[in-house]
């Protein structure tokens, strides 16, 4: 021991002790000097221990004295550190005994947690000596002393410094020494107070301080785990069990402390984590939540294995994600988020998913739009292994019938996809259909018309700007679409087309603008705005609101800075940049600028930003590279080009020398390259020395399908005829040496569509062919060369490529005068539709019953083609003959025939008279031709009246009844009254007139359905009254055709009429409906004898309709006993595709089957008004609607109406005169007045192409001439007497 230090030591004491008022700096001169004697002093021991302690007890005596009277209480920091130094060193040499009495120990220990207070301030320069108390205290373990005299506030004051003076930079040595003091007086004694602190800075989060004292919590938990854990465990179960009980702050926070003490001592909670099952089955909500977050939280700890050590919990976590509570709900979703990222390859994370499914279908929409989120979101964390089927299950929340749900998930999955296509970029993920099939379900949202965001307009910056990221390549962009178009269906198709449609639309209606603003200058200004007017409503159109759209464009125009109009013109070149091009464009607008939002988007509509000439180019080397011969992702590649240069067939330019390469090169030939030369020829360069040669051969040796490509190609390749003239002649010397038939009558016949007066030059030679070398060659002359797969010869073949030829060069493109007659095309067709042959001198036998289906479905469809620009000239004959296909024996043709006429009058392309097939075809034996009849009848009566009503509302056809689909019943009644199963004159059986009747009671019941007119009042309002004055106007007419027939007429039109005036529950009068009414003069005639008495009283005709209502709701059971025959034996489509030879019989009487007329059916009949004379028609309870009409509101004016015309220049081109016809109108005493009409300027044939011709045989000729009749007097007090000739109307 140093006997100069020790001696400094007391002599330091004394000279404190003796000063009665001593100054600091005497004092903290004083003790500095007495900090170092002690550093130089040691423990004693060895031999002479209890001397050297008695010399060192003296020693420090004096200073000890100071320290306990006076000094342990100065304020000042410097003098209060020195003295804790000096204690904590007295206790260093005494140890193990303490120095100072036990009533002093007290205010030792709280001068040490005072310094301890300040170690928190790691900058100070007296820190290091701060930290070496506390590693003295630690080392000395003498904190434990406070225990024993009972100062356990100064042990929980000196906790609560430690945690929070504790700092991250703090060294190691100095969070031991703090954890050791902690733990010295935790092993010796843990209590409440303590594990208060302990877990209050436990769940301290947010700042610095924060994670370190709770890092320090951690370790004290970790340190003294098995002291505390019969405190924690108590605590805890308390919380969960019975927490109103626990009166701790603590107890708002233990699923926090349980997750953290989890985190870091799991052995500590076995027996509390059990318990958490209590919580998730409480009856409280907010509970069940906390417990949910904080199990999904434990579940995130994988290497603890939560779910498998706790099954049950788990198990009871899963059923929380049907909890009733929809909060509840959203939160086990959101801990499934956590936990799958957290281990995804887990078997707990594939119960989570299929969990999350579930939810997908939620009731609520909050917990659906969580769950879209969360599988999104856990799709992009692992988009190799996520389950495909849960992809698709998301995708269909864009059908969701919330609207926010549906924009969610379009955001989401369009976030998904990306990432899709980034991963595949990289390599990552191959391309798979799951994700392809992102798009589609995108695509599919077009067809919602109720939200403006998804209506095509907007989904074509979709599709620009969203699908793919800006950082992905032309190449890999190119790549998705080619596996996109793989997977797409008609539906997805027909989408697409309407988004390029409309884009193509829009650029070429801004070309135009362009062009009319650059020679604004000495144009008149009105007419230039009337222009412009026109041009803005069209391309406003194309905009989500067409009205602020078609504002802004007026703005537009209004600019005087010509860069901006130079810059739309750049977007429109597809040869630059569209991103570039479009960047500058903004840039020159700025964002300031009051429209800018809108000229964003109409420059994204402008460029080329979806497709432009570096896709195309991708596309070609993609076909030109496929060394792995993938047959089907190169079908999808030439479909995607056909789909691009469909619209924007300007995208080919730069790339013809490889598209020619690639046209020549392919073996066999692909057609679909074929169709897209066709489609592009006018617009881009070819080597056409080269590639006519090619296509020349397509036209004498290819397919059919190739031969139709080829010419329309050459068409549009060659501008002058010379081409056509040379193919035409080397076609008709391949004809008439018979090479290769079937291609080149396709290749005639397209050529006649392209060149009129070529093909006319050759058509004498042509005609005579198939009339003599084809059509006059009997069919069972062939038979050996039956063709099992089509269900046709080849004879039987040639003969309906032949009439394809003759239909097709009645029906050139562009509306070119036909010089040719036609009635002779008539002839042969009534022939093929009546006989199932060519000629008359053929006669039929058993062995070609097989053909006749074939060729009685050709000339049908023939007619169908025809009747678009020749509907004039159809007989009654060939339109009853072509409507009859639906009553065929063979259900092959009534399949192709039923699809053929929805297919055209979806597209508007035939006259609407032809859907009266969907009437007759209600009463197939056949289910699904039977249902597909009604589906289609109630597809043509949605979209015509929708139609109706809106060129009505625009003026276009004011006042047209015969636009209306309500007017086929005209074409249907004589349909009707001209069969020959009608009942025959003496029969009362009013269920046999029942059965009869069925097509028109299911074409009137759709017609007065609610549902068919998309709820709309006014289109129920006009079809109801159109009805009553047409059959009030039939029944002021004759039978044209057959005047024996006029009472068929006349009865038909009284049960139609009871019909609908028993359903009509508003009290219509037909004073509201028009004036007055065409008839087909073809068919109706005036009535010269007056209105004859009819042969059918009121009863039966009530009791007719009365049987009809009632059996809609029979079972099949009680059906007709036939019918129910017909309806049990009859056969599915898969039967259809069979044998196209003689199928089921048809003609039968109908059963009046519930399943065919589905839940809308009539109730019981009640008596209604039955006299057509009567104003007021009576309404009937057995049909629930809500309309309610005021008479004011539905008055009609008397002008006369007219038949919807479709005037194209074709038709004004094509036919020559015609008989007129009559107007037929009531005064008020009911006398019908016969005028005739003046001819009016209508469509041209050449003189004489309706004469007469010598008749072949002596069945009637069937190209009769036809005319129209107009009926009035719907109102008492119109009276026509009038006369002028017209000739006859397109039918549409």
């Amino acid at each position: 021991m140093d006997e100069s230090a020790l001696q400094l030591v007391a002599k330091i004491g004394n000279q404190l002790r003796r000063q009665t008022r001593p100054n600091k700096d005497s004092v903290v001169k004083s003790l500095r000097e007495a900090t170092v004697a002690f550093a130089e002093l040691e423990q004693p021991s060895g031999p002479k221990k209890k001397e050297a302690t008695r010399k060192l007890e003296a020693a420090i005596e004096p200073l000890k004295e100071t320290i306990v009277k006076g000094l342990l209480r100065h304020r000042d920091k410097d003098v209060r550190l020195l003295v804790a130094i000096c204690a904590t060193e007295m206790m260093r040499l005494m140890a193990p005994e303490p120095p100072f009495e036990d009533r002093d120990l007290r205010d030792v220990f709280k001068l040490l947690v005072s310094v301890f207070a300040e170690l928190g301030d790691t900058g100070n320069s007296l820190f290091s000596k701060r930290a070496k108390i506390v590693e003295i205290v630690a080392k000395l373990k003498c904190c434990v002393i406070l225990l024993d005299i009972d100062c356990n506030d100064v042990v929980l004051d000196m906790f609560n410094t430690f945690f929070s003076v504790v700092r991250k930079n703090h060294q190691q040595t100095l969070i031991n020494d703090i954890l050791s003091i902690m733990a010295e007086i935790l092993n010796e004694e843990a209590s409440h107070p303590l594990l208060d602190v302990i877990l209050r800075n436990l769940v301290k989060e947010g700042t610095d301080t924060a994670s370190a004292s709770s890092q320090l919590a951690v370790s004290v938990i970790q340190t003294c785990t098995e002291k505390l854990e019969p405190l924690v465990c108590a605590f805890l179960t308390s919380c969960i069990l019975d927490r109103d009980a626990v009166e701790s702050e603590l107890k708002e926070f233990y699923h926090e402390i349980i997750f953290r003490i989890f985190e870091c001592a799991p052995q500590m909670l076995l027996a509390v984590i059990p318990n958490l099952t209590q919580e998730l089955l409480t009856d409280q909500v907010d509970v069940r939540i906390k417990a949910v977050k904080l199990i999904g939280k434990l579940f995130t700890l994988p290497e603890h294995h939560i779910s498998r050590k706790y099954d049950d919990l788990f198990k009871e976590f899963l059923r929380r994600f049907s909890d009733k509570s929809v909060e509840v709900r959203a939160n086990a979703l959101q801990c499934a988020r956590v936990c799958y990222v957290t281990n995804p390859s887990g078997e707990e994370s594939q119960k989570l998913l299929s969990s999350l499914e579930g939810r997908l279908l939620d009731f609520d929409d909050r917990v659906r739009t969580q769950a879209v989120i969360v599988s999104c979101d856990l799709a992009m964390s692992n988009l190799r292994y996520f389950p495909p089927k849960l992809i698709s299950q998301t995708t269909e929340r864009l059908r969701d019938k919330k609207i926010p749900i549906r924009k969610m998930a379009l955001q989401k999955l369009m976030e998904v996809y990306r990432c899709y296509c980034n991963k595949c970029s990289e390599g990552y993920i191959a391309i798979s259909d799951h994700f392809e099939q992102i798009p589609c379900k995108i695509l599919m949202l077009c067809y919602d018309k109720d939200f403006k965001e998804f209506r095509s307009q907007n989904m074509e910056l979709v599709l620009a700007e969203d699908l793919f990221s800006a950082v992905l390549s032309t190449e890999e962009r190119t790549r998705h679409w080619i596996h996109l178009f793989s997977v797409f269906t008609p539906l997805h198709l027909k989408a697409w087309n309407a988004i390029l449609s409309q884009k193509q639309r829009l650029q070429s209606e801004m070309r135009t603008y362009l062009e009319i603003r650059k020679k604004e200058k000495g144009n008149d200004p009105e007419d230039m705005q009337k222009r412009y007017k026109t041009l803005f409503s069209k391309m406003a159109v194309s905009f989500v609101d067409p009205s602020h759209a078609e504002e802004c464009f007026h703005k537009l125009n209004q600019m005087k800075v010509n860069n901006i109009f130079d810059s739309l013109a750049l977007l429109l070149d597809e040869s630059r940049d569209a991103r570039t091009t479009r960047d500058k464009f903004l840039q020159t607008i700025g964002e300031k600028h009051e429209d800018f939002e809108f000229l964003q988007t109409l420059s994204s509509k402008c460029s080329y930003n979806i497709f432009s000439s570096e896709h195309v180019r991708c596309i070609l080397d993609f076909l030109s590279s496929n060394t792995t011969g993938n047959k089907h992702l190169e079908a999808s590649c030439v479909r995607l080009l056909l789909a691009i240069t469909s619209f924007f067939p300007t995208l080919l330019r730069g790339s013809e020398a490889q598209f020619q390469m690639l046209l020549q090169g392919s073996n066999p030939i692909n057609d679909r390259l074929l169709e897209v030369l066709a489609q592009a020829g006018k617009h881009i360069s070819l080597n056409l020395s080269e590639i006519y040669p090619f296509l020349e051969r397509v036209c004498v040796e290819g397919t059919r399908l190739q031969a139709k490509y080829a010419v329309s190609a050459i068409a549009a390749l060659f501008d002058t005829s010379k081409q056509l003239s040379s193919l035409c002649k080397k076609l008709v010397e391949s004809l008439l040496s018979e090479q290769n038939i079937p291609t080149v009558l396709q290749s005639l016949g397209c050529l006649a569509q392209h060149c009129v007066s070529t093909f006319e030059s050759q058509a004498g030679e042509i005609a005579s062919y198939i009339y003599q070398s084809i059509f006059q060659v009997d069919l069972s002359d062939c038979m050996n060369s039956f063709d099992d797969a089509s269900g046709c010869s080849n004879s039987c073949k040639l003969k309906i490529y032949g009439l394809k030829t003759l239909v097709k060069s009645f029906l050139p493109h562009g509306g070119t005068r036909i010089k040719r007659q036609v009635n002779e095309l008539w002839d042969i067709l009534s022939t093929m539709l009546l006989k199932g042959e060519t000629v008359d001198s053929i006669t039929s036998c058993e062995s070609d019953s097989a053909c006749q289906p074939c060729i009685r479905l050709a000339a049908a469809k023939s007619v169908l083609r025809l009747s678009r620009k020749w509907d004039f000239h159809i007989s009654p004959e060939i339109f009853r003959l072509t409507i009859s296909m639906a009553k065929d024996d063979s259900p092959l043709v009534r399949r192709s025939y039923l699809d053929k006429t929805h297919k055209l009058l979806k597209r508007h392309a035939i006259p609407s008279r032809y859907a009266c097939v969907f009437a007759i075809a209600t009463s197939d034996c056949l289910k699904d031709l039977q249902d597909d009849s009604f589906k289609y009848m109630t597809e043509f009566i949605k979209d015509y009246s929708r139609e109706a009503q809106a060129h009505r509302t625009s003026g276009a056809q004011e006042g047209l009844v015969t636009s209306f689909p309500a007017y086929i019943v005209v074409f249907l009644i004589h349909l009707l009254a001209h069969d020959k199963d009608f009942p025959s004159e003496d029969c009362r059986d009013g269920e046999i007139y029942a059965q009869f009747c069925y097509p028109l009671f299911v074409l009137l019941r759709d017609l007065v359905n609610t549902s068919n007119g998309d709820g709309a009042l006014g289109i129920l309002k006009d079809s109801v009254l159109n009805l009553i004055c047409i059959f009030r106007a039939i029944k002021k007419a004759e039978d044209a055709i057959d005047v024996q027939k006029t009472y068929r007429l006349h009865l038909l039109a009284d049960i139609g009429h009871v019909f609908v005036t028993s359903t009509n529950r508003n009290g219509l009068s037909s004073s509201d409906g028009p004036g007055k009414i065409l008839l087909p003069s073809s068919l109706y005639k005036s009535n010269s004898r007056g209105l004859a008495p009819s042969c059918f009283d009121e009863r039966f005709v009530q009791r007719v309709v009365h049987i009809f209502k009632s059996n809609i709701s029979l079972p099949s059971s009680t059906l007709p006993k036939s019918g129910r025959k017909c309806q049990e034996n009859s056969i599915k489509s898969n039967v259809i595709k069979g044998d196209i030879g003689t199928g089921t019989g048809h003609r039968q009487k109908l059963a009046l089957s519930p399943s065919a007329l589905g839940s809308d059916g009539n109730g019981a009949f009640k008596k209604s008004e039955f006299s057509l004379g009567k104003e007021v028609v009576s309404s009937c309870d057995s049909v629930a609607t809500e309309v309610s009409l005021d008479d004011q509101n539905v008055k009609r004016n008397t002008t006369t109406l007219m038949e919807n015309v479709n005037m194209s220049k074709s038709i004004g081109e094509e036919h020559s005169n015609h008989p007129s016809k009559y107007k037929i109108t009531c005064d008020s005493s009911g006398d019908i007045q016969v005028v005739c009409f003046e001819t009016d300027s209508g469509a041209t044939l050449t003189d004489g192409s309706l004469k007469e011709r010598p008749k072949q045989n002596k069945r009637k000729k069937a190209s009769v001439d036809t005319s129209v009749t107009e009926v009035l007097g719907m109102n008492d007090d119109t009276v026509a007497r009038r006369t002028r000739r017209q000739k006859k109307l397109n039918y549409v």
